[in-house]
Order: structure tokens, then C-alpha cells, then sequence
């Protein structure tokens, strides 16, 4: 596979703009507040950032419901301020790279508004539609099929109501779409983050599913829209008419449904897959399951760097909750947080850090469930009203909403955390007064910093080599607690350990040299709770 040489050592940061920074202080982030904190991610060491949709919307679901695509949703910007971003990330090496939203458009997008119109429509068949509903499930609850009034007809829809799939077996969906990703390079996007692709490819026939249903009469069978033959051929097409005539990076959403083999025919188009696998590896009391997280994350890597592939590396996105409240301990979050990023940093493949990770952001500790606002939590408020009580509800949106990937990023311990001077369109969290970028930034010690040194072991030293094209090798393979392996080339044997529990754990004898910490003193052979060290020996 060949890749573009900067994607090697790159160090990938998301951003979610409406959460990111307030420059015109609406209590929204916008384009402007990412510019004006450029100048922060290239401090902590980033050179890849992935800037989430700033498309007109009607945010019905965290603007992936885009009405026009070629265009700034006017409470983020212009698009003048993207070509501005877009040139101060080069100014200082940073590449960035944008959500390319390619299976669905807003109900509110022109190309349905004249689809719906009648059966007729020129752009009917820019949609998939049907007399009747079939038994297909949504990824948010209910059914993948809402009524249209105007046309009497069914349209597809597997997640919100309000963002109807395009058609992609329709060739001027197509050309549409490859001219739509045309447009964004030629505006100097360095690639695409590839929202969603696992969906391209439906069965057209339509046809029930098979698998048995649920209350509701739903069949929740993501076989049906994931991971199809035909998607695959889409994408070659995508690559042979736009992609090979681009100095790009494009990296897919496949999910969790994807394994190795369907990997292997994503990247013979595209560059990298994103996958979910490594975001929920939990026990049955919710802590992590560290034998099942190792077994995942050796899966890919074995799986996909013996085939000569590269891939990404994260704990988190903007649809899943923090990792520190997922794998990390909200009661130490220094330790535990340094922990999850010596374990993330030195893996093969591009690590990507979401946007407060650096500082350890938890999940909400909202304690109303109309503080919850992303369009599946307040499925799931609707669809169980009636059959769990409110604090049931809570509960479970306290664990596993996305609305705690969109948190307002906490700047400082003033009020809204900085963020901004007006209430702001979520609620702040209420960490914020001791989890914040400013106080970081003043101790040498911090989370924060301890991300630039590690960045910056990562792509910056004697190291770099190894930690990219180097061997990998799990160790401590069936402890229950340490997270560890080897990067290893013909210079160096480098150890990462890492204990992922809240207990005291031994590990095998290494005469190395220690030289990444998140404790100030080691004790040979033993890991506190949550310590992690590096070690290396020259060859």
C-alpha cells in the first residue's frame, strides 16, 4: 500500500467545532475559535487535524445532516475562515482534513426537498424509497423507514429520521459525491475522514430480514446497509476518478461490524479504517476487560501491519464516551490519564487524540435527563419513557451518551470554562474548575504536558523509526491488569508497560533504560496502580 510519507508520523487530533472554542461568544464553537487556538495544537505537538462538520444544518444530528455541502453553516463562519484555517494549519506543517459526509444528506437538503416532491422527481432515485416499510431497524432505534407525507411513499433513513441514505447505486449520486470531494481538495483539504462508508452498499431488493425481531416488530440486522459487495465498488470508482490525482489521506468509519477481511477490501481503496472494536472492551461490572482490549487491539495490528497496511488508533470520538470515564479512574486522573496515553501514543499506526483527551475530560455528571441532547439520547429518553423510570433513564445515559463527546472543551476554571462568556449550547460540565487547559499548561507535571512529551518521543527522537515502522509483539499476554508490548527494528527493543488497574501488579525482570514515566519514582519489576513506564535497549 502506498501512503503519503507525512501520514507515518502523523499524530492525529479531532476536533467537534461546536464544542471546541466560542470566538464570537453565541455559546457556539465555531471555525474562527479553532483558528485562534492553532497555535495551542501545534504546542501540544499535533500535525493531523481532523475538523468535524461545519456544513449548513439543521443539527438534528450534530451537523452529519448537511443541507448544503459545499458551504459553512453561518453560526461556525464563512467560507472564508475554513480557507483561512485551512492555510494557518499549513503555515505551521499541521495537515487537516475534513468530515466527508457521504451516506446521507438533512431532510431539509434541495436534493430531497425536489425528490419528495412526487414518484417522478428527476431526483427521486437520489434517495431509496418504497410503498411500504420493510423490517430493517435504525442504528437509533425503531424502524430504518419514515413515512413522507408529500409522496405517500417510504424513505430509508438507518439513523435519524430527519437524514435520509442516498442512493449509491445511482450513478449521479456518484458523480455528484466525487465532484463534492473534488471541491475540498482543490480548496488545499488534505483528505477526508470518511463518514459512515461501511453503508453505502444496501440491498436494493429490500427485502425482510431474517433475524429474529425485536418488541417492536424491528429486526436490528446491520447486514442488510453494512459492509455490502457493492460498496466496495463505489469506492474504486471514488479512488480512480478523484483520490489517485490527490496528495491525500482518506480513512473510513466502518464501525464495529467490519473485521480483518473486509479491512483488507476497504484499503485497496482507501487508506485507512476506523473501526469501534477497541471503545467498549468492558466487563460485566463496567470496568475495563484489559485481556479482551489486548486481544483487540493485537488483532488489528497483527492483522493489518503484516499485510504492509497501516491504521488508526484511538480511544475515543465524538460518538463515544471519554475515556477517562471509560478506561481511565476519574479519582486519578493525572496517573490513570498519562497511562491511556502511553499505551495509545506508541502503537503501531496514526494515533488520533479527540479534543480534550490531552487534558482528561470525563463524561457528563449531568443529573437531569433534559441536559442530554444528541439526537440518540433523546431516542433512547423516547423510545423508554414507558418501560424504565427516570433514574434508570439517567443511568444509562450517563454511561454511554454521545453527548459526552460533545462537552464543551474546558479552557479554564472561569465561567463556561472558558469556552465561552454565554451559556453555551451544552452544558458545561462540572469538572471544569480543576480539569482545564490553562492550569495544565502552567504545571510541568500535568496530563496535558505529559502528552507533548510523549508526541514528541513519538515523532521527534532517536526513537521515531521504531515506534513507526517497528515490530510489534504483545507481552504480558494473559494479565488480567498490565497492558504491554514491544516495538522493536534492528536498533532498538523498546517495552511498553502499563497498568490499567487500581491495584499493585508485578512484571518480568527488564535490564532497560526508563525513559518515559508518569511516576516520579520506579520500582523494578512492580507497577503501581496505573503507572506506566517506556523502556528501551540498544541493539
Amino acid at each position: 500500500m502506498s501512503y503519503p510519507n507525512w501520514l507515518y508520523t502523523s499524530v492525529g487530533y479531532e476536533i467537534y467545532p461546536r464544542s471546541f472554542y466560542d470566538s464570537n461568544q453565541d455559546g457556539v464553537g465555531d471555525i474562527r475559535g479553532i483558528i485562534e487556538k492553532i497555535d495551542y495544537l501545534k504546542h501540544l505537538g499535533i500535525n493531523l487535524l481532523w475538523v468535524g462538520p461545519f456544513y449548513p444544518s439543521p443539527l438534528d444530528d450534530n451537523g452529519y445532516d448537511v443541507i448544503d455541502h459545499r458551504d459553512v453553516d453561518d453560526r461556525l463562519g464563512t467560507l472564508d475562515d475554513i480557507k483561512e484555517l485551512i492555510d494557518e494549519c499549513h503555515k505551521r506543517d499541521i495537515k487537516i482534513i475534513f468530515d466527508y459526509i457521504m451516506n446521507q444528506t438533512s431532510d431539509e437538503h434541495p436534493w430531497f426537498i425536489e425528490s419528495r416532491q412526487s414518484v417522478t422527481s428527476k431526483k427521486r432515485d437520489y434517495y431509496i424509497w418504497s410503498k411500504e416499510p420493510n423490517n430493517w431497524g435504525s442504528f437509533f432505534g425503531g424502524s430504518a423507514w419514515n413515512y413522507d407525507e408529500t409522496s405517500n411513499e417510504y424513505y430509508l433513513k438507518i439513523f435519524s429520521d430527519k437524514m435520509p441514505d442516498l442512493n449509491w447505486s445511482n450513478p449521479k449520486v456518484r458523480s455528484e459525491m466525487f465532484d463534492l470531494a473534488k471541491y475540498w481538495l482543490d480548496l488545499g483539504a488534505d483528505g477526508f475522514r470518511m463518514d459512515a462508508i461501511a453503508h453505502l452498499g444496501k440491498d436494493m431488493t429490500l427485502t425482510h430480514s431474517r433475524k429474529k425481531l425485536d418488541e417492536d416488530g424491528i429486526a436490528p440486522d446491520w447486514s442488510k446497509f453494512s459492509n455490502r459487495d457493492a460498496l466496495y465498488d463505489y469506492l474504486e470508482e471514488l479512488k480512480t476518478k478523484v483520490f489517485d490525482r490527490y496528495d491525500m489521506v482518506s480513512i473510513g468509519e466502518v464501525g464495529g461490524g467490519a473485521k480483518l477481511r473486509d479491512a483488507y477490501k476497504y484499503t485497496k481503496t482507501i487508506d485507512m479504517v476506523f473501526n469501534f472494536d477497541a471503545c467498549w472492551c468492558l466487563d460485566e461490572n463496567k470496568q475495563t476487560d484489559v485481556l479482551e482490549l489486548k486481544q483487540v487491539i493485537n488483532y488489528w495490528i497483527t492483522g493489518m501491519k503484516n499485510k504492509g497496511y497501516l491504521l488508526p488508533q484511538y480511544w475515543l470520538n465524538h460518538d463515544h464516551p471519554r475515556v477517562m470515564s471509560q478506561y481511565g479512574d476519574e479519582n486519578n486522573p493525572k496517573v490513570s490519564g498519562k497511562m491511556l496515553a502511553t499505551i495509545l501514543l506508541f502503537l503501531y499506526g496514526v494515533p488520533f487524540i479527540y479534543n480534550g483527551e490531552e487534558i482528561g475530560m470525563t463524561n457528563a455528571k449531568y443529573t437531569k435527563i433534559e441536559d442530554f441532547k444528541d439526537v440518540s439520547s433523546q431516542n433512547y429518553i423516547r423510545l423508554n419513557k414507558h418501560r424504565k423510570t427516570e433514574k434508570e433513564i439517567l443511568n444509562h445515559l450517563l454511561f454511554n451518551s454521545r453527548d459526552h463527546g460533545h462537552l464543551p472543551m474546558q479552557w479554564s476554571a472561569t465561567k463556561y470554562a472558558g469556552f465561552s462568556t454565554t451559556t453555551p449550547y451544552l452544558k458545561v460540565n462540572s469538572d471544569y474548575k480543576t480539569v482545564n487547559v490553562e492550569d495544565q499548561l502552567k504545571d510541568e507535571d500535568s496530563l496535558l504536558n505529559f502528552y507533548r512529551q510523549a508526541i514528541n518521543l513519538r515523532i521527534n527522537s532517536e526513537y521515531t523509526n521504531t515506534f513507526i515502522h517497528g515490530d510489534f509483539k504483545l507481552i504480558e499476554e494473559k494479565s488480567k491488569s498490565i497492558f504491554g508490548y514491544i516495538r522493536e527494528d534492528d536498533n532498538y527493543t523498546i517495552t511498553i508497560l502499563a497498568n490499567m488497574k487500581n491495584k499493585k501488579v508485578t512484571y518480568k525482570e527488564q535490564d532497560s533504560e526508563i525513559i518515559l514515566s508518569n511516576l516520579k519514582t520506579h520500582t523494578a519489576n512492580e507497577l503501581q496502580p496505573y503507572e506506566s513506564i517506556v523502556m528501551v535497549n540498544k541493539k
